[in-house]
């Protein structure tokens, strides 16, 4: 039997809570991964720790993506982040 789930390119954890400017922990991790390979350019460091240069990233990829710029990440960027971070190439 083939096993047919899906490798998630970042596993640092399922939780997807909503994430911003001061935020901390797993989630946050599991963000900064998927940014970093959603983003072309510098990677983050993945630190779980949401601040400034965390949330510029966020807009950017909120921009690229066309979705809500507010540099939060809630349900929409998540599905959105998830869904360009496990594709091949980038969102920009």
């Amino acid at each position: 039997m083939t096993d047919t789930t899906p490798t998630q390119i970042c596993n640092f954890t399922n939780a997807r809570p909503t994430l911003k400017q001061g935020s901390s922990g797993e989630a946050v991790k599991q963000a900064q991964c998927y940014l970093n390979a959603s983003l072309t350019g510098e990677n983050l460091l993945v630190d779980g720790e949401f601040g400034p240069i965390t949330d510029a990233a966020t807009r950017r990829f909120q921009v690229c993506a066309k979705i809500t710029v507010d540099g939060v990440i809630g349900p929409q960027t998540w599905s959105f982040l998830t869904f360009f971070a496990n594709s091949p190439g980038f969102a920009c």
